[in-house]
């Protein structure tokens, strides 16, 4: 299956590939997420909750979908950035759905985020390890043309 891009987006049908590659990557690992995949604009596409996941990884993993499609870059650099600029940390970390740390990374397809995999459950380094595969998941094929 190759990436199918709809006005400037990731499609449904990729969103759920997506999503069933990063739990085959916590299957791996051993540990039980949450996915969730959103549109360029931050409405999400596709979610998967595994069994015996956190219950708060649930709004955890659509809010790193939605703050990587929102911004553009992965969820993780805020920690930098307020390292950088302390000042934003007061007004950025009290906003709805911002969530400041990795496992949610953009898609980027020709220099273009079509939108953003956000993953939930294990470590941070865990999470960002399986929304990376998630990300493989679709686009590999496009790299093989």
């Amino acid at each position: 299956m190759g990436i199918v891009i709809n006005s400037n987006s990731i499609t449904y049908q990729a969103a759920l590939a997506a999503c069933q590659g990063a739990v085959r990557k916590a299957e791996t690992l051993k540990i039980n997420i949450c996915v969730s995949v959103c549109d360029s604009s931050g409405l999400e596409l596709a979610f998967l909750r595994m069994n015996d996941s956190y219950i708060h990884s649930i709004d955890i993993a659509k809010n790193k979908a939605y703050t990587s499609a929102s911004f553009k870059f992965p969820s993780g650099a805020w920690t930098d950035i307020f390292k950088e600029v302390p000042h934003l940390e007061q007004g950025f970390s009290n906003r709805d759905k911002l969530i400041p740390f990795g496992g949610g990374l953009p898609l980027i397809v020709n220099n273009e985020v079509i939108g953003a995999i956000g993953v939930s459950g294990g470590t941070e380094e865990e999470d960002i390890v399986c929304a990376e595969v998630g990300i493989e998941a679709i686009l590999a094929p496009e790299k093989k043309d």
